[in-house]
């Protein structure tokens, strides 16, 4: 039988990986790594990095794949990410059933959190929904950007006793600031969703590249701060042609 881990590599930093993580890396014969394009080659050059940093036998192999690309040429958003899943249970079904023997395990190294707006597992459950292929897996969670967003910016996610919600700019920009939530965390945010957000009284805990060499980060009242995210977002897109941001919004004058 195939054995397949789902292992979480954190957000960017080697040493956010987990005890638990190193030991699965240990475990592996094949790493499958997805290629996204020279623009995200720092991404690919990482997975290998922690490669040959954590795992003491070299007797592994790393296999390379292109990843598909999301249509945005108009489709329904929910349409094109359910379309780039099914290009992405192809590409995986391929390489599970090609260059992964029957006795040995292959690892897709997730970054952030498998669980966290990433398709690694339910793509997984799919491939084996249909029934051609059998294999195991196992899913090692990793520090998301979340968590990391948080740390660096020495910040609870949440007031006491109260919820925090995690959300996208889509729907920040769809549905304003979570009603039920004194605390909001923006993920997937491709249009400055927060620019929306004027006249509220909330405070903006922002990162990119958390956890990088290129780490950047912008705190304070969002209506003060804003424009200059806006700036620095927009130069760091620039400079190394792709961003992943994260950020955390929270009502002021909630007390703990």
């Amino acid at each position: 039988m195939k054995k397949i881990l789902i292992i979480g590599i954190g957000a960017g930093d080697p040493d956010y990986l987990t005890m638990q993580a190193v030991k699965a890396l240990n475990a592996a014969d094949v790493f499958f790594v997805m290629d996204k394009g020279p623009a995200k080659d720092k991404l690919v050059a990482l997975r290998k990095e922690i490669c040959a940093r954590f795992i003491e036998n070299p007797d592994y192999r790393i296999v390379e794949a292109t990843s598909p690309e999301r249509r945005r040429d108009g489709v329904e958003y929910k349409a094109a990410v359910d379309e780039l899943n099914r290009d992405k249970q192809r590409v995986f079904q391929g390489l599970i059933e090609h260059e992964l023997a029957d006795g040995q395990c292959g690892a897709f190294l997730v970054w952030g959190d498998p669980a966290l707006y990433d398709s690694t597992i339910r793509i997984l459950d799919a491939i084996l929904g249909e029934g051609r292929l059998a294999f195991e897996f196992e899913v090692i969670p990793g520090i998301s950007s979340v968590q990391a967003l948080a740390a660096k910016h020495r910040v609870p996610l949440n007031f006491i006793g109260k919820p925090v919600s995690i959300t996208t700019g889509r729907r920040l920009v769809e549905n304003g600031f979570p009603r039920d939530a004194d605390s909001a965390v923006v993920m997937l945010d491709a249009q400055n969703a927060y620019t929306q957000l004027d006249g509220e009284e909330l405070d903006i805990y922002w990162g990119a590249y958390v956890g990088t060499p290129d780490e950047i980060l912008v705190a304070g009242k969002l209506d003060d701060v804003k424009d200059e995210i806006v700036r620095v977002r927009g130069e760091a897109r620039e400079a190394n042609g792709w961003i992943m941001d994260t950020y955390l919004l929270r009502k002021r004058g909630v007390k703990d």
